[in-house]
């Protein structure tokens, strides 16, 4: 047997034994995508590829570029530029417009929030758009009287067809694109297949409005599983001056920053007023003690960070000095024999000694009518915190206090959400003007985001993906070593067989049907990855033009719409949805039909085939 068919066939060999470790996930993915790089050097360390002058084109440097990669480098770039945008809220006010334009009619409001998601998705990596769009959805499907198991599936297949518009809307077309640069052939341009992948995505988008929700089961979610969490905090809001409050009566009800929050006082100076407030208007300085849930007063926060701080008798100080770092919202409970029993929060000093502020009080079944500083704590007393995440984690080993591990939420940084906003069009725009290639610009973006403050270095390490960061470097050596050794020919060669003397048009569309298949047990990079340098050979050897057959690799890669571990945002909506893995092929499968039908007729035109 010749070493070049030997190479070949270990090369096939370590394919499919690191499909099925994928596909099993018997071993961690890191573990697998590096046994699969370790695997290869050692192969083609023993049976090298002679090149020109007797080097070896598959060596350790060849074999490990995949970790200097453009394209993983754009991906990691947009993933911490997406991260930020999600940690300041950047885009709660575009998803509350959607929500409130189409108000008066369900089906307006469930198109416009699917079609804004799929526009976003375009330009912006699909997992933050998809978990800010998570309670968007469940709050329609309540207001229609629908379970949000009808909805949820849509989000996360609209995104999924968003990302298939742009090069930078999923990280799978970075990567085809990349790879296509590695087999000498011409990168894609950011709107380079625009116009077939809006195509698509209005299909699918009509889809996914009319006929998916009817094949979509009503599963109880998981949050509807659950007990509702009907304790009341008691927080307190100092009135500043030249505030939205200052000035604010109560003739009309409740002024609107308040309208979500239990009004049960309000203290000026030695007065107290009690309900009902008719006649009251608020001034600068007056003290309102309100009554609400956990949800009400994080989204008190998230709307202004420090309103919710209570103020000391005496006490001059700068509310940003508690704004610096990610800010994290979480509870603690009073520990019989606490020190903090029988005193109130000035006495502890809490703030100081911890760099924590306490933002709201909870005693079990009362509702206590009074300011937040003058309570004198008990012990089984929650308190809601307010603090940076370390300070928070350092709350862990305090003897007075417990902290509950589960109720960490991260606040949005909404003082820094126009920065954050206008890196992000900065970086969209270089890239799609072409002043700068999209790797560059989105790494760019990403070290702006914390120079500028927007986020922390530690922030931005987390948002990182390592297991994305493996499974790219051992998916770009196995697709190096496929075309090196002729195996991307081989299996070109196999399927022009099998489809005879066919026009270039039905290759084109047995092709697509390939890939779309194998994205829903491989992950759509791995697959995107291993079938370009297939792609290139096919085109090829029919004579036909690279392009259409490597955006066939871009748009079926992206068809992992009927198993929930095809993509990361199907994952995201299983258990908010309460899905089964039969969900996802039951509506799955007939979405990429129906996309496979579209392609095979619109593709063959546009391309000339």
């Amino acid at each position: 047997m010749e070493i070049a068919t030997v190479q070949m066939a270990a090369v096939f060999a370590l394919i499919v034994v690191s499909l099925v470790l994928y596909a099993s996930e018997k071993l961690p993915l890191e573990v697998t995508s590096l046994g699969v790089l370790c695997a290869l050097m050692v192969l083609f360390q023993v049976l090298p590829v002679d090149g020109a002058q007797g080097v070896n084109r598959l060596d350790a440097v060849r074999l490990l570029s995949g970790f200097a990669n453009p394209a993983l480098i754009a991906v990691l770039g947009l993933l911490v530029i997406g991260d930020a945008l999600e940690r300041t809220g950047a885009l709660d006010k575009g998803a509350a417009l959607v929500l409130a334009a189409g108000r008066g009619s369900p089906v307006a409001t469930v198109t416009m929030a699917l079609s804004a998601v799929l526009v976003v998705s375009a330009v912006l990596n699909n997992i933050p758009v998809v978990v800010i769009f998570i309670p968007i959805m469940q709050a329609i499907s309540l207001s229609i009287g629908r379970r949000p198991s009808r909805l949820l599936i849509p989000l996360s297949f609209a995104a999924m067809l968003g990302g298939m518009t742009t090069l930078i809307g999923s990280s799978t077309n970075l990567l085809v694109s990349s790879a296509l640069v590695q087999l000498g052939e011409r990168p894609f341009g950011f709107f380079d297949f625009t116009i077939p992948g809006i195509v698509l995505a209005s299909v699918g988008l009509v889809y996914l409005l009319a006929i998916a929700p009817r094949l979509l089961p009503d599963h109880s979610d998981m949050a509807q599983s659950l007990a509702p969490d009907n304790r009341q905090f008691i927080a307190q809001i100092t009135v500043a001056e030249g505030a939205t409050l200052d000035g604010a009566g109560f003739s009309d009800g409740a002024p609107a920053e308040l309208a979500d929050l239990g009004l049960l006082l309000v203290q000026r100076e030695e007065h107290a007023f009690l309900p009902p407030f008719d006649g009251v208007t608020l001034q600068a300085g007056d003290v309102i003690v309100v009554g609400a849930s956990r949800e009400a007063l994080a989204q008190a926060v998230k709307s202004d960070p420090v309103a919710l701080h209570p103020r000391f008798e005496g006490e001059v100080e700068s509310p940003e000095r508690w704004l610096i770092g990610g800010q994290v919202l979480a509870e603690i409970m009073v520990t019989p024999g606490s020190t903090m029993i029988g005193r109130t929060l000035e006495d502890i000093g809490f703030r100081y000694k911890h760099h924590c502020i306490v933002i709201g009080i909870q005693r079990r079944s009362q509702l206590l009518r009074r300011r937040l500083t003058e309570i004198r704590l008990e012990a089984g007393d929650t308190l809601l915190v307010q603090g940076r995440r370390d300070d928070i984690r350092a709350l862990r080993g305090n003897h007075d206090a417990v902290l509950m591990e589960w109720s960490a939420e991260d606040i949005p940084a909404v003082h820094h959400a126009r920065r954050a906003g206008l890196i992000f069009f900065a970086v969209v725009a270089a890239s799609a003007t072409g002043l700068l290639p999209i790797s560059i610009a989105a790494l760019s973006g990403a070290v702006a985001m914390v120079a500028t403050g927007v986020m922390g270095v530690r922030d931005a390490m987390r948002a990182l993906d390592r297991q994305l960061v493996f499974l790219i470097a051992a998916a770009l050596a196995l697709g190096a070593a496929l075309q090196e050794t002729g195996g991307a020919d081989f299996l070109a060669d196999t399927m022009l067989a099998a489809v005879g003397n066919a026009s270039h048009a039905v290759v084109l569309s047995v092709f697509f049907t390939l890939v779309a298949l194998l994205s829903n047990v491989l992950s759509t990079k791995a697959t995107a990855v291993l079938f370009t340098p297939i792609a290139v050979g096919v085109a090829h050897s029919i004579g036909a033009p690279v392009e259409p057959f490597a955006v066939a690799v871009v748009f079926a890669a992206n068809c992992s719409f009927a198993s929930p571990v095809g993509y990361q945002t199907n994952l995201l909506v299983m258990g908010p949805g309460g899905y089964r893995f039969f969900d996802f092929v039951r509506v799955g499968m007939p979405l990429i039909v129906l996309l496979w039908i579209t392609f095979s007729l619109f593709a063959p035109w546009y391309y000339g085939l």
